[in-house]
């Protein structure tokens, strides 16, 4: 009846039902039923213009059917280009016909093609004049893959660019709350793909693009610049050779000219794409090379500028040059033969440091480019040619005393290191000897720490060479430090030289051959230190325990140099802290800076980055001696094992309270063992290291058993041992959390046990984490149970972290979040005065780990509790949560400007802070407040304005720098 009807909204209502039930049912049509249906609703085309919506909605789902006779899709398109005007429908209606040709693209595309050039003409019509972006991402589809499967354009090339490029350059701004979610970035790239997508096009999208790079708009030079980029990917010689003299003056007229950085990027990047266009092109015997004659307006236009190294042109004219000449080894060889000898010549021609270091910086340029290419030929390069001038340039910068050309000088050498069979072998061992004296003797610390780092890029390429010149030359140095500093009226001169040659000694460990030579040199040096018993010595100990750190880290990628570094320093080290600690219980004084925390503090690194990249083999291997040593005072297999005592770090006693120590290094090997190596005895050594955690006095002590013991409930498989060992751990903490002289290790236990559990997501956690709620009301307990939050919430240093390989949950901060933060408000609104500012200080700690976007969701809720914690008198409190509300200022600035008032009031309170860190954190906000809508700051500006011009008088330098820079933005 709707059907028939005369009314046409009533017809329209009845091929509404139809096409609504088609969208719900079209697989299960059958292929007679879709031949009647497709030809009674083409024949609807030709109805009132209510109806079309419906009856498009209707071919859209016939246009899904898969038993679609051959012929209606052409058929069907064809109607629609004929009888509808597309543009003058709704969005969504247009749309649906954008949908109809994307599915019969996908699915009939023979029969499509077969239309010819007709298909592309009726899909021009269609799109004409079309202005919603989210039609406009479907269009730009179509018009992508009519080109990339091949269809006949036939003469509509010129219609098809300018349906498509009347777009460019983008000009859309999504309106606020946009439920699509369409970027202005979505279209641009959308339409790039397009323009770039034929040569074809290139005779009318060069000159557009040409136009558009000398308009005055960023946007627009920026994405024509980027498009071009793009199109040389597709072009040859053929399609850019009319435009190249234009493209390379707006290029050259862009770096010369422009102010933006990112605009010089991008022609930059346009010109090297280029260069590398016209490389590819094949030529034939009769055509102009027109790379040569490209090369040549470059060289003419730039050349000259670099003679001038005081000017404004030197650097855009290198640049230029450098983007040309790195886009392919010929464009190299064609710029390096004309440009190197010039710079060369203007090095000696110029006697200024300023202006050598701005040469070097440009020849620099043009060496690190030869190594894209690796193997300097012989034939070809101006490299070779010039070898001896450029070693004699970069050597005199080293003897420069002008700090930056020296530095300068020093990338130089890496890179011409780098260059295979570059170097002569005269000219290596200069290297080394210029790397030493940098290293060693050069007053600035820059010079010598960039020498370090040089000689650690270029000793596994040379490996030889260094560990035979330059790990001896180094012994003899630092041997003859220690013998100096012996010596107390020499000992300042000499110890920065010492330290510098364990630094660089520790540089120069980047191949395995040579960690064989320097870590049994840095051992002996070890050794030797540890017998004096100066207090000086503690410092000395720690500085070769950081070579050796570095060293490790070194090693971690090679099995073979890993494994040594393991076998031969980890037993080295606990033997000799073991006898440290035996000389101890039978008091002599001998080796007891061994035994001191920064010592050991830094022996954990060490032993901990020797051990993580273990496989699980030799892990396993190591792991059968460190456990008895530790548990049955099992010494055979550390060197020098002949002590005066047995070793029962467990033990209790006084007197073994130096042996209980060494557990730091216990628990830096096992707690960074891999999680599949089975650990001997371990229900034992949990049992020991819980007991010693509860009843050891010695602070440092209890807590490295703590963490030991965390560290290993971490990674021990789920199941009814592990139930039963952290069952003990809870009767062991309990008692001694309720009262006793013990209280501290209790709670520190309880933290560390905690931590290990939250990271795997274990359901003890939650009960664990409630205890320590619990103690936010003690008031001897409660102010280091908060902090203890932050212990929880943060990265952990040695223990507890992916790099050692413990059990840690993705998202494991925002599930601690979800889980306790109510309960710590909770707590916060029922507590008493005395112990309010625990809970405020656990909140901000939790806060402050958070990860940025999750808290920004959770501000409504929670911000009156940290504008609250701002009137804490805590400054850990304050400190905290001044440093979670800074990026939020920044990151919601809405959902602040709602509390400006307040804000303003109690950051301009806290710049008269009696703690620096305090003002200078206060400060830090009052800038951050500038972020917000500037209606909402104006009525504050003169207060704050006078406010901060008391700050900028403050007795420290940091605060008054702060205070400059808030005080300017306001």
């Amino acid at each position: 009846f709707c059907l028939e009807n005369t009314d046409p909204r009533t017809r329209g209502r009845g091929i509404q039902l139809l096409s609504q039930v088609l969208l719900q049912c079209y697989s299960l049509l059958q292929e007679k039923e879709v031949l009647h249906l497709v030809l009674f609703y083409e024949s609807r085309l030709q109805d009132h213009h209510l109806v079309i919506p419906s009856v498009l909605q209707g071919l859209r789902a016939l246009s899904m059917c898969e038993v679609l006779s051959p012929g209606l899709a052409v058929s069907v398109l064809k109607a629609i280009f004929q009888e509808v005007h597309v543009q003058s429908l709704l969005q969504l209606d247009r749309h649906t016909v954008y949908s109809i040709i994307t599915n019969f693209m996908s699915t009939r595309e023979e029969e499509l093609k077969g239309l010819g050039a007709d298909f592309t003409f009726g899909f021009i019509q269609v799109m004409d004049g079309e202005k919603d972006p989210r039609n406009l991402l479907v269009a730009f589809q179509i018009v992508r893959d009519l080109i990339a499967k091949d269809y006949a354009l036939g003469p509509f090339v010129e219609e098809l660019f300018e349906v498509t490029s009347c777009y460019f350059p983008v000009d859309f701004t999504p309106p606020p709350n946009d439920p699509h979610g369409i970027q202005r970035e979505d279209l641009i790239l959308s339409l790039r793909a397009v323009l770039a997508s034929t040569p074809q096009f290139a005779e009318f999208l060069l000159p557009l693009l040409i136009e558009k790079l000398d308009s005055e708009l960023q946007s627009a030079k920026l994405d024509s610049l980027q498009t071009l980029t793009a199109c040389c990917a597709i072009y040859g010689q053929k399609e850019l050779q009319e435009f190249l003299p234009s493209l390379w003056s707006s290029l050259r007229r862009e770096v010369f000219q422009t102010a933006s950085e990112k605009i010089e990027t991008e022609c930059l990047a346009a010109l090297h794409a280029l260069s590398a266009c016209l490389s590819r092109s094949v030529l034939s015997s009769d055509s102009e090379d027109l790379l040569d004659s490209f090369l040549s307006s470059i060289l003419q236009d730039c050349r000259h500028h670099l003679c001038e190294p005081d000017m404004k042109l030197v650097w855009p004219s290198a640049k230029l040059l450098q983007a040309a000449a790195g886009a392919s080894l010929r464009t190299y060889h064609r710029i390096t033969r004309s440009v190197l000898p010039l710079l060369l010549e203007q090095y000696t021609k110029h006697t200024q440091s300023s202006q050598r270091r701005t040469i070097l910086e440009m020849l620099l340029g043009f060496l690190e480019l030869q190594q894209k290419w690796g193997h300097v030929e012989e034939d070809e390069s101006t490299l070779l040619s010039l070898q001896a001038p450029i070693c004699s340039v970069v050597f005199s910068a080293l003897t420069d005393p002008g700090v930056q050309l020296q530095l300068v000088g020093i990338k130089a050498l890496t890179v011409l290191g780098s260059l295979q069979g570059f170097l002569s072998s005269s000219d290596l061992e200069l290297v080394v000897d210029h790397l030493i004296r940098l290293a060693l003797h050069e007053e600035d610390s820059q010079s010598s720490e960039a020498a370090m780092e040089a000689a650690g890029s270029l000793a596994p390429i040379y490996p030889k060479v260094f560990s035979g010149r330059m790990v001896p030359r180094l012994e003899e140095e630092l041997q003859s430090g220690v013998s100096s500093s012996e010596r107390e009226e020499s000992y300042h001169d000499h110890r920065s030289l010492w330290q510098r040659c364990l630094q660089a000694l520790a540089a120069v460990s980047t191949h395995t051959s040579i960690v064989r030579e320097t870590v049994p040199v840095l051992l002996q040096h070890l050794q030797k230190v540890q017998k004096g018993s100066e207090a000086r010595n503690t410092q000395d100990v720690v500085s070769v325990c950081q070579s050796l750190h570095r060293v490790a880290l070194q090693c971690q990628q090679d099995v073979e140099g890993c494994w040594y570094f393991h076998q031969m320093v980890v037993p080295c080290l606990l033997a000799m802290a073991v006898q440290a600690a035996m000389q101890e219980s039978t008091h002599t004084l001998l080796g007891k800076v061994l035994l001191e925390e920064e010592v050991l503090a830094a022996m954990i690194p060490v032993i901990s980055a020797a051990t993580t990249h273990l496989s699980p083999e030799l892990a396993a291997q190591s792991v059968s001696h460190v456990v008895p040593l530790f548990l049955d005072g099992e010494v055979s297999f550390l060197p020098q094992n002949s002590f005066p005592c047995s070793f029962q770090p467990f033990a209790d006693g006084e007197c073994l309270e130096a042996q209980g120590r060494l557990v730091a290094l216990l628990m830096a090997f096992i707690c960074s063992l891999p999680r599949d190596v089975a650990i001997p005895q371990q229900e034992w050594l949990l049992r020991e290291l819980l007991a010693l955690s509860c009843s050891c006095n010695c602070p440092f002590t209890a807590t490295t058993a703590a963490k030991c013991f965390a560290g290993l409930v971490n990674k021990h498989p789920a199941g009814q041992q592990l139930d039963e060992i952290l069952q003990l751990a809870v009767n062991r903490m309990e008692p001694g959390l309720a009262e006793g002289p013990r209280r501290t290790q209790a709670l520190t236990l309880l933290l560390w046990v905690t931590k290990a559990l939250v990271l795997r997501y274990h359901p003890l956690s939650s009960c664990l984490t409630d205890k320590l709620l619990g103690l936010l009301g003690d008031t001897e307990l409660g102010p280091a149970a908060a902090d203890g939050f932050s212990l929880l919430m943060a990265e952990s240093p040695d223990v507890l972290h992916k790099g050692c390989h413990a059990d840690v949950r993705i998202m494991f901060r925002q599930r601690f979040f979800t889980d306790n933060v109510p309960k710590l408000v909770q707590g916060f609104h029922g507590a008493g005065p005395d112990v309010k500012a625990n809970y405020l200080k656990g909140l901000s700690h939790v806060l402050n780990h958070l990860p940025k976007p999750v808290l920004v969701t959770e501000l409504p809720t929670l911000l009156s509790l940290l504008l609250e914690a701002l009137s804490c008198s805590d400054r850990v409190v304050q400190l905290s949560t001044l440093s979670c509300l800074q990026p939020l200022l920044l990151e919601a600035p809405q959902i602040m400007s709602l509390h400006v008032d307040t804000l303003v009031t109690k950051f301009l309170n806290l710049t008269s802070s009696p703690t620096m860190a305090v003002r200078i954190a206060a400060l830090r906000c009052a800038h951050a407040l500038t972020s917000l809508p500037t209606p909402v700051l104006l009525p504050y500006k003169a207060r704050v304005i006078r406010a901060l011009a008391k700050p900028l008088d403050d007795k420290k330098r940091l605060v008054r720098k702060e205070a400059v820079a808030a005080r300017g933005e306001w």
